[in-house]
């Protein structure tokens, strides 16, 4: 379909709370279709829709962009520990249960360059639909437990950077509003030089 444009921090959109996706339409297949589009483009594993400006409870995530646990098995096996089933469309997720901590050191594509440590549950159990309304249920762990969790933060207005210190967080503000200032209309790659 297309690849949108995806926000940078602290727009306020990244700030808004989604409403669920009530009815299960063209309109939501086309969404994820260009979520999915947007998040390859840009390299990322995980894409909230309302860091393309859409209010809805829809995320994508793919931990495996490129396709490696084709051919590496360990790849396959620690995706697999982890819970991880392939690409997915997760559209109004709930997470129903969490487990255990987990640091991991994560970024964002509405953060563009900046990574730091947050603290998130190593297991939860997320319930949610597919595209087309059907239910269903991930047991995840890890790096895709932590995944889920951070896209779902950004269905309820809040980033990444919220868990950082008040002094990190100005510090990565003023570097976003500049890179903001350096872009040109091919947007936050050109600038990063991506």
């Amino acid at each position: 379909m297309s690849v949108r444009k995806i926000y940078v921090w602290p727009d306020p959109a990244l700030t808004e709370v989604a409403r669920p996706v009530v009815t299960f339409d063209a309109d939501v297949k086309a969404l994820v279709t260009d979520m999915f589009d947007t998040m390859y483009k840009a390299r990322g594993i995980g894409l909230a829709a309302t860091q393309i400006a859409v209010a809805q409870r829809v995320i994508v995530i793919d931990l495996d962009p490129r396709g490696e646990a084709k051919n590496d098995p360990d790849i396959k096996e620690e995706l697999e520990g982890w819970g991880f089933p392939g690409p997915l469309a997760v559209v109004n997720p709930e997470i129903v249960s969490a487990a255990g901590d987990i640091t991991w050191n994560e970024g964002c594509l509405s953060v563009p360059g900046i990574t730091d440590q947050v603290k998130r549950r190593e297991h939860v159990v997320v319930r949610a639909f597919d595209r087309d309304g059907v239910p269903f249920q991930l047991d995840a762990h890890g790096l895709f437990a932590v995944c889920l969790q951070h896209e779902i933060d950004h269905l309820n207005g809040k980033m990444f950077v919220d868990y950082l210190s008040r002094l990190k967080r100005d510090v990565i503000k003023r570097k976003m509003v500049r890179l903001k200032e350096e872009q040109t209309d091919d947007g936050v790659e050109a600038a990063l030089n991506l």
